[in-house]
C-alpha cells in the first residue's frame, strides 16, 4: 500500500496519501483508514475507477513528541482485512495484540 508524504514549508503539517491497490482491495466496496491523529475515527477512502482506494490526510508535525502516528486500514465490514502497510515507516504493537502501521511526520 503506497504511502506518499509531502512536507509543507508554509505550515507545520505533512500531507500523507494512503492507498490500497486494486489487487489488495479485491472485491471490497468500501475501505477506511483509522489513524491516531484523527482520534481513531473512520476516514473513508475514495474508490477509484481502477478499483484502488485512496485518501489524503494532513498530519501535524508539531504535536507529537515522537513524530509518529499509528494507523490501520479496514474493509467495509470494519475488519482489519488488509495486511500491515508495507510502505509504513515502522510498526508498533496495538491495543488488540496486532501491530499498527506507523507514519513518521518528521522530515
Amino acid at each position: 500500500m503506497p504511502l506518499k508524504k509531502q512536507f509543507l514549508k508554509s505550515r507545520p503539517v505533512v500531507k500523507v496519501t494512503f492507498e490500497i491497490p486494486a489487487e489488495a482491495a479485491g472485491h471490497a466496496k468500501a475501505a477506511y483508514l483509522l489513524c491516531e491523529a484523527q482520534g481513531w475515527q473512520k476516514e473513508p477512502l475514495k474508490q477509484l475507477k481502477n478499483g484502488s482506494f485512496k485518501t489524503m490526510l494532513e498530519l501535524p508535525t508539531d504535536q507529537q513528541d515522537d513524530f509518529e502516528f499509528r494507523y490501520c486500514l479496514l474493509d467495509e465490514h470494519g475488519e482489519e482485512h488488509y495486511d500491515n502497510d508495507w510502505q509504513a515507516d515502522t510498526y508498533r504493537p496495538g491495543a488488540l495484540g496486532v501491530d499498527n502501521s506507523v507514519v513518521r511526520v518528521r522530515n
